[in-house]
């Protein structure tokens, strides 16, 4: 599958690491193709014909599935610069957070209740199958979580039980995660505050070697 992927920061590249080792070949699409983090990852010889750069645009339109893994503030503006006719009848992972950053001051969400990033995005993209995704645990983990209590809990939402069932079945099972879908894009509002449990804890610690698990009977 062709993959694209907007944003290059440390999620974007191990998203795209992870699909890469799964035999997809992964654009990354990034305001400045230039710079050292995204030309250290392009010359990686792992990566050699399976891996491109481009812009928004570029990466948008090579994906049949498409990954947002922007900061919130620039999600938007990645979307408009990506063409929104470049997303029409394709699956689109969100894995962003709402967080708005203060001087001296802990993360927090600037949405909430009766509204979230996942809703935002989907109607940002009406003719696109938004799925939540990747957005409750830390980078490293995203990719074969390895826990001694065993394989941790990814929650996913989104309008479409086809695409909630091609991420499990291409991206997260393989990627040895137990997935529970908890419903429509508006479950959002629950996963960003579950993310934000995730970050507190980590600031918190220091460490981010955690991950949620829901245990069942």
């Amino acid at each position: 599958m062709k993959i694209g992927i907007l944003g290059s920061g440390e999620v974007g590249r191990r998203l795209a690491d992870g699909c890469i080792d799964l035999g997809h070949h992964v654009m990354i699409g990034t305001r400045n193709p230039e710079k050292e983090e995204i030309q250290k990852w392009i010359d990686n010889p792992k990566h050699k014909e399976t891996a491109f750069v481009g812009s928004f645009a570029e990466a948008a339109s090579f994906g049949e599935l498409i990954v947002l893994s922007t900061l919130w503030r620039g999600t938007e503006n990645a979307i408009n610069m990506a063409i929104s006719s470049n997303f029409n009848n394709k699956i689109v992972v969100d894995t962003t957070n709402p967080l708005e950053f203060a001087k001296d001051s802990p993360p927090k969400l600037s949405l909430g209740y009766d509204k979230s990033a996942g809703e935002v995005i989907q109607s940002l993209l009406p003719n696109s199958k938004v799925v939540k995704a990747f957005n409750i645990v830390g980078n490293p983990h995203m990719i074969h979580p390895d826990f001694p209590g065993g394989p941790p809990t990814m929650f996913i939402c989104g309008n479409f039980k086809d695409a909630k069932d091609i991420i499990i079945e291409e991206l997260l099972t393989p990627f040895g995660w137990d997935t529970i879908d908890i419903g429509g894009i508006e479950q959002s509002r629950l996963l960003e505050p579950l993310a934000m449990l995730w970050i507190t804890y980590y600031i918190q610690t220091g460490l981010g070697n955690h991950a949620f698990k829901l245990l069942k009977k």
